[in-house]
């Protein structure tokens, strides 16, 4: 049976992501591990931060940029609420969004809730992939997103098309090589079947 319990970024550098990460306030969410693997263009993943509002949308970017990230999308106004994306120093992209459009407090660093947003070829095929692993789908609209059951995790784990991630995102969905992020789960080693790579959660 699998289950979804955490998120290993791959990068060059282990110290100086942690400490952009722990900037940046997703230091709980994510882990890190030295690699080399060659990797090009966009990795076929991005990390989404939810904030409660604009302010708190606006104090994490700031965040990150002090911490060395570099802006994607400048944060705007769309109908859906407000947000933007930035790419951290070792290339993982992350966006930040709220869906409320006013501030009903002081700003604040805070996330309320981090997905791991997986760009995959057919999402209702992968949707099928990790059922028949036993993951239980929390949400889901078709081939448009899907979204598990993840109790065991800070972090959601949720499906979404490559392309449409990638435009999402503010990047080409050109890429090859290594995606530079290893799932951590209940179950033993496995790749899914867009080549993203699980290993058996550490206790």
């Amino acid at each position: 049976m699998t289950s979804f319990e955490s998120v290993t970024l791959e990068v060059p550098d282990p110290a100086a992501a942690a400490a952009f990460y722990e900037a940046f306030g997703l230091g709980s969410y994510v882990n890190v591990r030295a690699s080399d693997a060659p990797t090009t263009g966009f990795r076929g993943f991005a990390l989404s931060l939810v904030a409660s509002q604009p302010g708190n949308v606006d104090a994490l970017i700031s965040a990150a940029l002090d911490a060395g990230a570099t802006t994607l999308k400048p944060a705007t106004k769309g109908f859906w609420g407000y947000g933007g994306v930035v790419r951290a120093p070792d290339g993982t992209i992350c966006k930040i969004a709220t869906s409320n459009k006013k501030d009903t407090g002081p700003a604040a660093r805070h996330i309320d809730q981090v997905a791991l947003l997986l760009g995959v070829a057919d999402v209702k095929a992968s949707k099928r992939f990790y059922v028949d692993r036993g993951l239980a789908v929390a949400k889901s609209f078709g081939g448009k997103y899907v979204e598990f059951d993840t109790p065991s995790s800070a972090v959601t784990l949720a499906l979404y098309p490559r392309r449409a991630l990638a435009k999402d995102t503010g990047v080409s969905q050109e890429g090859a090589g290594s995606h530079r992020i290893v799932i951590g789960g209940g179950a033993g080693p496995f790749t899914d079947p867009d080549g993203f790579v699980w290993e058996t959660a550490s206790v």
